[in-house]
């Protein structure tokens, strides 16, 4: 039915696959606390700014 190198090939597939879906929802995780971090301080020295004036 399969051979041993089809079964390798699919195996392949399936790790490549899955190593590329967990670092997708990693970068995904990761660039939203970037940016909400950089808001966070945006915000934090705007009201600082506004308190000194």
């Amino acid at each position: 039915m399969f051979e041993f190198s089809q079964y390798l090939g699919f195996l392949a597939f399936l790790t490549i696959l899955t190593i590329g879906f967990w670092l997708m929802i990693f970068l995904v995780g990761f660039v939203q606390y970037w940016i909400g971090g950089a808001i966070i301080e945006l915000v934090k020295e705007r009201r600082a700014k506004k308190k000194q004036e």
